[in-house]
């Protein structure tokens, strides 16, 4: 294949509802800069291969549902993309005009990064779920050196392939952590501009039945799945240091495991009933004081659950190579127009 200067990766399941914006978006910005679409579609259901079959992209399906999870995405992406540079796009997201090219000045101006991001600007901000988020404001979402790329930025290519493989496709989430350790590790690093990158809708579902949505897509079971991915491994270090979450969930499991031994302990049955409702509510109690919210105090104890549970999940979950082939359809190779026809169609 020729070789391009970006490739936005535009990885999806069932966004009918955001590819059309995604997708458009994207056009827009490779237009300004040289490049092509790729939608990776990890086998949707609904209708969006056929909406992103009206536009000049490539898009590619994963041949199994069951391989679905997001590191398959980006890396099945990967495979066909042709740019010198890689942008991953979440289908629910789209691209703001100019980012690319600033991006690209920053890499060409620190030879040492191996991506860049900017800002992400969160429209959904009813969910209790991107409340919190945004409440939390994690050091890799604000501008200057960060540890991972999370929702997404542009990579140069050669760092990737010294890597290996740009995403691991076992993993449900931590996906980008993962990237960052392995080229951190390799001695590049990763930036973040004051500059708005994407904007992003994220899911309106209610908080709890996301949860259970995450616990059947896996998606909780990304902290066990990096921490067994990275064991042995020159980026282990980084991940313990860098993934505090694995200290909550870790604290939550002893946390259980003191709730069992209760039944254990030499007291009457009414001292030992009475010490089991205490330690059962300590956690909530303690999360109200800080939050002053039932409800958020509440969802936050919930959700550590869930992840802690996902987090023995993950740790024992069968592993494939991540640098193999992930098996796929090419459903549909753009065609090429030229760079004129392009910007002024998409501008």
């Amino acid at each position: 294949m020729t070789v391009c200067r970006v490739s936005v990766v535009i990885k999806a399941l069932n966004e009918e509802r955001n590819i059309q914006a995604a997708i458009e978006s994207s056009l827009r910005a490779v237009a300004e800069v040289g490049g092509e679409v790729i939608l990776a579609d990890s086998h949707s259901t609904d209708r969006t291969v056929q909406i992103a079959s009206a536009y000049p992209v490539r898009i590619v399906q994963l041949a199994f549902a069951n391989e679905r999870s997001c590191g398959a995405g980006p890396q099945l992406g990967y495979q066909h993309a042709r740019g010198d540079y890689i942008y991953i796009l979440d289908g629910d997201m789209q691209m703001v005009p100019g980012f690319l090219s600033q991006a690209l000045a920053f890499l060409a101006q620190h030879p040492e990064a191996a991506g860049v991001a900017g800002r992400v600007v969160e429209q959904n901000l009813t969910s209790l779920e991107y409340r919190e988020r945004g409440l939390r404001a994690p050091s890799q979402l604000t501008p200057g050196h960060v540890d991972r790329l999370d929702g997404g930025g542009l990579y140069r290519r050669r760092a990737i392939e010294e890597t290996g493989y740009f995403s691991d496709r076992n993993l449900h989430s931590y996906e980008e952590l993962d990237l960052g350790v392995r080229l951190r590790a390799l001695g590049w690093t990763l930036w973040r501009i004051p500059v708005d990158a994407v904007t992003h809708y994220g899911h309106d579902a209610p908080p709890y039945q996301l949860l259970l949505r995450r616990w059947r897509s896996s998606y909780v079971c990304g902290a066990g799945e990096l921490l067994r991915a990275s064991l042995g491994e020159p980026g282990m270090r980084l991940v313990l240091r860098d993934v505090r979450e694995l200290r909550l969930y870790a604290a939550v499991i002893a946390w259980w495991a003191v709730l069992l031994s209760v039944a254990f302990w030499p007291l009457g049955a009414g001292a030992r009933a009475a010490c089991f409702a205490a330690l059962a509510v300590f956690p909530f109690a303690v999360m109200f004081w800080r939050k002053r919210s039932v409800e958020r105090a509440a969802y936050s104890v919930v959700s550590w659950c869930f992840h802690a549970a996902g987090l023995v999940r993950g740790l024992v979950r069968k592993r494939l190579p991540p640098r193999s082939f992930i098996p796929c359809r090419i459903l549909k190779e753009p065609l090429e127009p030229s760079a004129a026809m392009r910007r002024e169609h998409w501008a």
